[in-house]
């Protein structure tokens, strides 16, 4: 990639905006950003960032286009765009999590047009996207994992390429779902202790300096299930529910039966249904506290 290439970042969200952020800052190019609310665009103001009216403008001059979409749907939309305005040697790199299938067709839409795809899913949390630490996750050809690289080196710490396009979607999905299910049984287990006369700091103190360590114990748990702070516009349950369903999707294509992760499911079904919608999804706990996942309405 060259410093002097266009880099064009569609969807400016949780993750989206912290990401342009870090690629407006050090990329010695130019950096084009799009986003249907006016919020979003406006907090990129303090950086070299050029806002374009539509993802028709943006496409049409970038090298190099970004996409942090909320799934699949959205990202082949926005693909379709892309494939009658951009030029002939476009590169697109969707961060999102979609399906697997997605990313393939999505690959598939914008190849007659001469338009390369990767998948590169990020993971980690929204702190880690302001500090450009994200890990992220490949699927491209060897030639497209080599030119993009650099982009994504702005953005992540941690970049593995898994394969062939789809490749990053199969690894950010089972991420997820271990955060997902890590999550479930840290709830249980901090309030389990709790109800025995152990305060949870303690016990996250204790079992983070043991095998049961992990970085769901030292973010999600000491950041926002001890003290019980579940903000909004965080990534709420049904945001991992949608996930789930791609992991799900993935299995029954696979022919592979999940269910530990169909028990973790449950609990942000219940989520929703018990008015935890919209919160930051760690406030699973509440439901273990609250005795509203019983064993029998597994």
């Amino acid at each position: 990639m060259s410093n002097k290439e266009t880099i064009g970042f569609i969807g400016l969200g949780v993750m989206g905006g912290p990401m342009c952020r870090n690629i407006a800052l050090k990329h010695a190019g130019r950096v084009l950003a799009f986003d249907l609310s006016s919020e979003a665009l406006a907090a990129l103001s303090d950086t070299k960032a050029e806002v374009k009216g539509s993802v028709e403008a943006l496409a049409a001059e970038a090298d190099i286009i970004c996409l942090s979409l909320p799934g699949g749907p959205q990202v082949q939309k926005v693909a379709e765009v892309i494939k009658g305005s951009a030029k002939k040697g476009a590169i697109v790199i969707d961060l999102s999590t979609t399906t697997v299938a997605s990313a393939r067709e999505t690959e598939a839409l914008l190849a007659p047009q001469g338009i390369d795809f990767a998948d590169a899913p990020v993971a980690r949390t929204r702190e880690a996207a302001q500090q450009g630490k994200l890990s992220i996750m490949v699927g491209a050809s060897d030639a497209l994992f080599a030119r993009i690289n650099p982009v994504l080196d702005y953005i992540a710490s941690d970049v593995t390429h898994g394969g062939a396009v789809g490749a990053g979607q199969v690894l950010k999905l089972v991420n997820n779902m271990l955060v997902f299910a890590n999550t479930v049984a840290l709830a249980e287990m901090i309030v389990l202790g709790e109800k025995a006369g152990v305060d949870a700091d303690t016990l996250l103190d204790a079992v983070s300096k043991g095998s049961g360590d992990s970085f769901v114990l030292r973010n999600h748990g000491r950041k926002a299930m001890a003290p019980r702070i579940f903000p909004d516009k965080s990534f709420p349950p049904e945001y991992v529910l949608k996930d789930i369903s791609y992991v799900f999707d993935l299995a029954e294509q696979s022919g592979v039966a999940l269910p530990a992760a169909g028990a973790a499911r449950a609990y942000y079904e219940a989520a929703v249904t018990h008015g935890l919608g919209g919160k930051y999804f760690p406030g699973v706990i509440q439901l273990v506290e609250d005795g509203t996942m019983k064993e029998d309405e597994r």
